[in-house]
């Protein structure tokens, strides 16, 4: 079933110069389904990295933290249908002889070619199946395939997710885009389950990783479908410098100030993205904003959120619009920092259903009831403790998320 946010049109996508794309069928997992994207990427680019925390990770994270040291790229290889993860020296393997086969295609040294993979966990990956297929995309790409490489990259998503924005360095226009994919096993620890952003901006790679993960905390960390941390989670952004011909100054350190813009726009680029992911969660029928304030402090506040976000009785509340602060309450209670019930606030929307330790006299069932029925809810708790404030996203949790989770492997 199509997520109820997916939209009807997608935004053009304007193609970032020296990057091309291109699509395939490989056979990974299903017969005739595009499962492989190829990007081709100009000599000189420069690549950042972040990726998951979890202590499991897939062979492609493994590949792709070791080249991320070089700082350049000129390939990207990613699959669906197959996540490659907890398949032992098997997994690295296929890794070096995906990374093989594409440098044979594309002319590309292997310590600049970086991979992912989404999928099953557990599976060995039958890498001979890229086998004649990544010569024909490095032959195919174009700098018009972006929407198609998201395509190639779903799983259980129901919709890709792209998005763009502008930027000026110097007076120079440039621009961001990127895709994403997720809808599952989604509570980023430092990325998403992959991500992919590519610029015509000329920053130098040390200076792009800082803005990177600048930009994590408060888009791709700030989500949760399901509290769970995928082993593949991988964010990479690609700076081709193209727009250096137009002018552009060459940026190497993280403080120039001239890149104000530019953090604002990786920022937006990220969190459109991040959005989407929640938005297009499994069985997800609502898109749900969670802010916190009054902590003691900023990380205390994004715990109690999480705690908030992560909890199957407040997700399911949500679901069947049932405006349970108790829930709500529990949740705070339980996140293990400092909350003191007498000074406790909680809102649904703009109506404030708890205060000082007791259901707000002014509470209306009805009201509250009517606020629960919006497709977009927002969730509000004020601590009464300190400065500390952080807001999270998340969805509510579906009889259709466990059909998806029970079938998944079937």
């Amino acid at each position: 079933m199509t997520s109820p946010f997916a939209p009807t049109e997608f935004p053009p996508i304007p193609p970032i110069e020296g990057v091309r794309f291109a699509t395939g069928a490989a056979g990974i997992r299903y017969k005739e389904r595009t499962d492989v994207m190829l990007a081709l990427f100009d000599k000189g680019t420069q690549v950042a990295g972040v990726f998951t925390k979890s202590k499991c990770p897939s062979a492609p994270v493994d590949w792709c933290r070791a080249k991320l040291k070089g700082g350049k790229a000129r390939t990207l290889v990613v699959n669906s249908g197959n996540a490659n993860a907890f398949t032992g020296k098997t997994g690295a393997e296929a890794v070096k002889f995906t990374a093989a086969l594409a440098a044979k295609a594309t002319g590309a040294p292997a310590s600049e070619i970086f991979l992912a993979s989404t999928g099953v966990i557990g599976e060995p990956l039958d890498a001979g199946k890229f086998d004649g297929v990544l010569d024909r995309l490095a032959e195919a790409a174009s700098p018009e395939g972006m929407l198609e490489a998201a395509k190639a990259i779903m799983t259980t998503d129901t919709y890709p997710k792209v998005a763009t924005a502008k930027a000026e360095i110097g007076g120079v226009e440039v621009t961001i885009a990127g895709m994403a994919k997720g809808a599952g096993m989604i509570a980023p620890d430092m990325a998403t389950m992959l991500a992919f952003l590519f610029t015509d901006a000329p920053i130098d790679a040390e200076a792009l990783q800082v803005l990177l993960a600048k930009a994590v905390p408060g888009s791709f960390n700030a989500i949760t479908i399901d509290s769970d941390t995928s082993t593949s989670d991988t964010l990479l952004l690609f700076a081709t410098g193209a727009a250096k011909k137009r002018g552009a100054p060459r940026i190497t350190e993280p403080s120039d100030r001239r890149l104000a813009s530019f953090k604002t726009a990786l920022q937006k680029v990220c969190l459109n993205l991040a959005h989407q992911i929640v938005k297009d969660g499994e069985g997800a029928r609502k898109f749900v904003e969670i802010a916190v304030e009054g902590a003691a402090s900023a990380g205390a506040a994004k715990k109690i959120a999480l705690s908030i976000a992560n909890s199957p009785l407040v997700k399911t509340a949500i679901a069947g619009e049932d405006a349970n602060w108790g829930r709500i309450v529990m949740a705070i209670g339980k996140a293990g920092e400092k909350a003191e019930r007498d000074k406790l606030a909680i809102w649904f929307g703009n109506i404030r259903v708890a205060h000082k330790g007791l259901r707000d006299p002014k509470y209306d069932e009805a009201e509250v009831s009517a606020k629960m029925r919006l497709p977009e809810i927002e969730i509000k708790v004020d601590l009464g403790l300190g400065r500390g404030k952080a807001t999270v996203w998340t969805c509510d949790l579906t009889k259709e998320y466990v059909a998806i989770n029970g079938d998944y492997r079937s």
